[in-house]
């Protein structure tokens, strides 16, 4: 029986009324209402209701019939919304209020403007301007962009008479394609993008051909992360990025060389828990005042204050914050580094001329500076150490690599965790916590229950760092859901499994490594995580990877004093574990002389790529057969059966990681000059795959080098730019620079 009633109607007006038909303001907001409470049949009755106030309820969508023909104001927050089309029912909507639906995001902020025409205030912002854009220069753009799709590739499929059938077919091959390759916008607007392209499309059609539109809209996939414990509001976090002047055409020289003992501090340190603390020690700026002066933007930015979230109660033996008001902070966008109009293009110059590959051309499109401590614009001290390319959820029928890989990339470093956009340079998101400082982040896509029972996959994002907690943040939700209190002392590197969803591996500086089931959270983010496996490791471990070819029962980790193999099987009852290989590298003729393994990475199945502190050196080798040659024994040393070594710089700097790209079988690793140096290994491969796969006698030189430009900061250069980590996303469109300066470098391949 539905909870509403004439009755209740007729209370719960302000004023109290005596007809339904006179109300004009109606409060039903805590009354734990769902949607079959609302009866289109009872609301038809309020004709002159203008003010309607539903908040704190348990609405998950709005009925398509409520019959309001004159309301004006509606106030829906605090509920579980999952969809906002059935608001284009209310026509005359000027004021809408529906913070702290967590399924709701930005691409729902997009719909909302354009189906309501007289709306002008959303959760609270007036939002005239940018619905106008959204109304007439967005919609102009892509309906050019349907139109022009048409006329390329299908106006000539159909036939002069064409049949019914023929028309049926056509429609669905249309309506899929432009789908698929319209593209207009941030990543980040993706849904909606991809939402009015097929409304577009179908009106195309139906004034083509007298098709029949079809109303019934679904919702779609949403993307965007939340900030908890110290967070900040999009307006905030935009004056996070500070402005660098960039002049493309010139390319900085160290003028300061290293010194041959010179290395970063985590070597210097007086005990292991000192060089706990920081990979490499950087002091901080401390908490300067933001800078009173306005701050121009390249792009145009949605403004809005999300509300500060509370602490939850203890779950499981687990304390995870709980939003009281689960936040939705809109698209941020924060002042980039410019560049100077000198030249917008920076070819990426060979250290030596590549017969195998033709020169590659890089645009580089954004320097950021949006890991600020204190928002100070001064801080260029700052390490950024980790990122990773969000996964696709939607890829569907987009094959083509290139298409179907993310843009959006998650970055950490200092005291926050940021989302960007590659394309614009617009800082989507940032979650930040004032007591900690963020050493790695890594995505899982879990599959999760929204509602009746309903599934759909969302990106999960975990990050970690010195507290040793891992916080996990809902993207989609815009909401950190929980932490869970992996280690007692700091957080080298997090990764999941590729094959279990809920598994993440966490090594930490108490060395040890250790497995956790992270599970999956219910509608109201209730969630326990346990502990599967713990892996001892015989110094700190530094990089892990999983096996390929193997990943539920081999992992791989660099390490202070070498590379070290465990099994992972589960089905195996020991549940902590030592090392059951260490691999020994030409000049390692003991464990006394092993060197700090502080890059590692996958080529392929099975070629690994793995860097050591020893100067120039990067190794290829081959995990089957190294591992193979194993004798016997528990813990085993075997020596690393070397394919290639990587021709890189002579510094003795330790903590530059390297990354792969495996789909088009690159290796990347900056320096300590802030250069990127690249290899294309694609020729290389088959070769070293053979049974008779021989090393490659000579070092191979780089394919190219990415020389890092000349930047100025108020006229001046910053101080010395190590490259931290450079990752590149899956198809090698975008390449994401991290820096000890506190500056993120993204290009765009050509």
């Amino acid at each position: 029986m539905s909870k509403i009633t004439t009755e209740l109607l007729l209370e719960r007006a302000v004023p109290r009324s005596t007809r339904l038909r006179k109300i004009e303001t109606l409060n039903l907001s805590k009354l734990q209402l769902k949607t079959a409470d609302l009866d289109p049949r009872l609301f038809s009755r309020l004709r002159h209701l203008q003010k309607l106030d539903l908040s704190d309820n348990l609405l998950d969508k709005f009925p398509n019939s409520l019959t309001l023909p004159d309301l004006r104001v509606l106030n829906c927050s605090n509920n579980k919304l999952e969809d906002v089309t059935a608001l284009k029912q209310f026509p005359l909507l000027e004021e809408l209020t529906y913070e702290n639906n967590v399924y709701l995001t930005l691409n729902d902020d997009y719909k909302v403007m354009f189906l309501l025409q007289n709306l002008r205030l959303l959760n609270g912002k007036d939002i005239t301007k940018l619905a106008n854009h959204v109304r007439r220069v967005n919609s102009h753009k892509l309906t050019s962009k349907v139109t022009a799709h048409w006329k390329k590739f299908f106006s000539d499929q159909l036939p002069e008479k064409y049949t019914a059938e023929q028309v049926k077919s056509i429609k669905k091959k249309f309506l899929k394609s432009v789908e698929t390759n319209v593209v207009y916008g941030p990543s980040s607007l993706s849904e909606f993008t991809r939402w009015r392209v097929k409304m577009i499309a179908e009106e195309f059609l139906a004034h083509s051909l007298g098709l029949e539109l079809n109303s019934d809209t679904e919702p779609e996939e949403k993307t965007d992360e939340n900030e908890e414990e110290s967070t900040e509001s999009p307006s905030e976090a935009a004056e996070d990025v500070a402005q660098v002047t960039v002049t493309p055409s010139k390319r900085k020289r160290n003028h300061s060389k290293s010194s041959p003992g010179k290395k970063r501090s985590k070597t210097q340190a007086n005990t292991e828990e000192e060089a706990a603390v920081n990979p490499r020690k950087s002091t901080h700026v401390e908490n300067d005042p933001a800078p009173d002066k306005p701050r121009t933007s390249n792009q145009p930015a949605k403004e809005a204050t999300p509300e500060q979230g509370a602490e939850g109660t203890q779950k499981n033996g687990e304390q995870f914050p709980r939003g009281q008001s689960n936040r939705r902070s809109s698209q941020m966008t924060g002042e980039q580094i410019s560049q100077e109009q000198d030249s917008s293009v920076v070819t990426l110059t060979p250290v030596k001329n590549s017969k195998r590959k033709e020169d590659v051309s890089a645009e580089p499109l954004h320097f950021l500076q949006c890991h600020s401590k204190g928002n100070s614009r001064e801080d260029f001290k700052t390490q950024l150490w980790s990122c990773v390319f969000e996964p696709v959820l939607d890829s569907g029928a987009r094959k083509d690599p290139i298409v179907s890989s993310s843009r959006t990339v998650a970055t950490c470093g200092g005291e926050s965790v940021c989302l960007i956009d590659c394309e614009t340079g617009t800082v989507l998101k940032k979650y930040k916590v004032a007591t900690e400082e963020f050493f790695s982040v890594a995505w899982t896509t879990l599959t999760m229950v929204v509602g009746e029972s309903r599934k759909k996959a969302h990106n999960i994002l975990a990050a970690a760092g010195r507290r040793g907690i891992v916080k996990l943040i809902h993207v989609a939700a815009d909401f950190c859901y929980g932490e869970i209190k992996a280690h007692k002392k700091p957080i080298a590197t997090v990764c999941f499994s590729p094959t279990q969803e809920t598994h993440l591996f966490t090594a930490s500086y108490d060395k040890r490594i250790a497995l956790w089931d992270i599970g999956i959270p219910d509608c109201d983010y209730n969630f326990k995580a346990s502990q599967l496996l713990v892996l001892e490791t015989a110094s700190i471990p530094l990089r892990i990877a999983l096996v390929p070819t193997c990943p539920e029962q081999y992992l791989l980790a660099g390490c202070e004093d070498g590379c070290f193999a465990w099994n992972i099987k589960l089905d195996k009852g020991q549940k902590s574990r030592p090392f059951e290989a260490i691999f020994q590298f030409p000049g390692e003729e003991s464990m006394t002389t092993s060197h700090r393994v502080d890059g590692l990475a996958f080529l392929n199945d099975d070629v690994v790529v793995s860097k050591s502190s020893k100067p120039g050196c990067i190794y290829l080798w081959s995990w089957s057969k190294s591992f193979d040659a194993k004798g016997k024994g528990c813990q085993r040393t075997m020596s690393a059966v070397i394919l290639a070594e990587l021709e890189w710089s002579t510094t003795d700097m330790s903590y530059l990681t390297l990354s792969t790209c495996p789909a088009k079988e690159y290796v990347f690793c900056g320096d300590e000059k802030g250069s990127v140096w690249m290899y294309n290994l694609s020729s290389y491969t088959t070769a070293w795959g053979s049974p008779k796969g021989k090393r490659s006698e000579r070092r191979i030189s780089p394919t190219q080098i990415l020389k890092w430009p000349e930047l100025r900061v108020n006229g001046e250069q910053p101080p010395e730019i190590l490259v931290n980590n450079v990752v590149a996303d899956p198809a090698f469109s975008y390449l994401v620079v991290l820096t000890s300066v506190n500056i993120t470098a993204i290009w765009k391949k050509s």
